[in-house]
């Protein structure tokens, strides 16, 4: 069943929109030097299969830049740590 948005408008209906309803369109809603943003970033489009939202490719999160490889030592130690409780 399709939802009758486009892509460009579920994205923007996430980020822009949101930003615009909260009137904080000064800080967040896009991705541009001074403001914040979180992105996930894909290797493949989860609107062709939503399965591919679990093929991270990189994170940005509070203006650090996580690789594949950063964010799989992260996860390391994160079950070591469980591992060891």
């Amino acid at each position: 069943m399709k939802s009758g948005f486009s892509p460009t408008q579920a994205l923007q209906s996430a980020t822009f929109n949101r930003a615009l309803f909260l009137a904080k369109l000064d800080k967040f809603g896009l991705v541009e030097t001074g403001r914040m943003a979180d992105l996930v970033l894909l290797e493949a489009n989860p609107l062709e299969d939503i399965r591919n939202t679990r093929k991270i490719a990189s994170v940005v999160m509070a203006g650090k830049y996580y690789s594949r490889p950063d964010l799989d030592k992260i996860l390391a130690r994160i079950a070591e740590v469980a591992r060891n409780r």
